[in-house]
């Protein structure tokens, strides 16, 4: 009788596990499968790297997310980030600078933003919450003063290909790709990914262990920025036209593809590969919403939900695992 309990509560631990490494990835079948069936124009090739090409923005600054939220933080401010630091590199360039050099002060501005969310939350030692709250707000406000609220728009050929394409794959989803990789092979197989993981965990027994917590809070956060200023490339380079409400929202795009990806939002847990699984997720019900011609009012219902069943789920499995 004994012998058969135990096969029975292998077999249900077997199934468990199997739902916690493929879920997301089953349910990211199943979306593709219904939307197929709704919508005949779904799995065109065309469409195909439309929804890679729309979900590039977001992917890129949901690598970043992931780190943040790996470490047990919150940016709220990636959205703001994109909007400011995309602007300065739009003026930088109309004010003659080349573009190589136009994108590199916008990393850097992105990065430092970043560095001073980073202090904000390790030595000031404000909520990841309420520091990046603040920057958030500061960013946007900024964008907005710099142009009076106005546009800025028409770029040279060299900056707006950072949205073209080689041959039918579109440059954006390259970067992505590259973005991807990047961070996968950083927590993977790095120092820096392991104390990632070790912080997010248990950042007393990491402190206690000798991890320099402040220093690495600080480097995420400054991932976290330069994450957002490429992606300000990208979409400045795809719309010729950078405005001060560019990225609205976005913050909350990133947590959901990170959420959804399986990352616990109280840190140690996750991964980046769970988290282009997220994003895509969320680009191919944005993408089907569309075809379907559902207004943004229900897509914006359906994100809020998405957001609340994958923590819901993280929540649940966590209490089951401790058990």
């Amino acid at each position: 009788m004994n012998q058969l309990e135990d096969t029975e509560k292998k077999k249900k631990i077997s199934i468990n596990d199997i739902l916690d490494k493929l879920g997301v990835v089953i349910a990211l079948v199943v979306l593709i499968v219904v939307m197929a069936v709704l919508s005949p124009d779904f799995l065109t090739v065309k469409n195909i790297f439309n929804i890679l090409q729309q979900i590039a923005q977001i992917g890129i600054i949901s690598v970043g997310m992931t780190f943040v939220i790996l470490l047990g933080g919150i940016d709220l401010s990636v959205g703001s980030i994109i909007a400011f630091t995309g602007l300065i590199m739009a003026l930088c360039m109309k004010a003659g600078m080349s573009v190589g050099l136009a994108i590199l002060v916008g990393i850097i501005l992105g990065a430092a933003i970043g560095f001073l969310n980073g202090i904000l939350i390790s030595k000031v030692k404000l909520q990841p919450f309420i520091a990046t709250l603040g920057t958030m707000t500061m960013a946007r406000g900024l964008a907005y003063t710099i142009t009076n609220g106005q546009p800025v728009y028409s770029f040279s050929a060299g900056f707006k290909s950072f949205a073209g394409f080689i041959g039918v794959v579109p440059i954006p989803a390259i970067i992505m790709a590259v973005i991807f990789a990047l961070g996968y092979y950083v927590l993977k197989y790095t120092k820096f990914g392991r104390y990632m993981y070790a912080i997010g965990g248990n950042r007393v027994a990491s402190k206690l262990s000798g991890i320099n917590v402040d220093k690495y809070e600080m480097l995420v956060y400054t991932i976290s920025g330069i994450c957002c200023a490429i992606a300000a490339i990208i979409l400045t380079a795809r719309l010729d036209s950078a405005v001060p409400v560019a990225g609205d929202g976005n913050e909350l795009d990133a947590i959901a593809a990170v959420a959804i990806g399986g990352t616990s939002m109280t840190g140690g847990e996750g991964g980046i590969v769970g988290t282009l699984i997220g994003a895509l997720i969320m680009g191919v019900i944005a993408n089907g919403m569309n075809l379907l011609d559902v207004q943004q009012g229900p897509q914006r219902f359906a994100k809020g939900a998405i957001i609340i069943l994958a923590v819901g789920i993280d929540v649940i499995r966590k209490k089951r695992t401790s058990k």
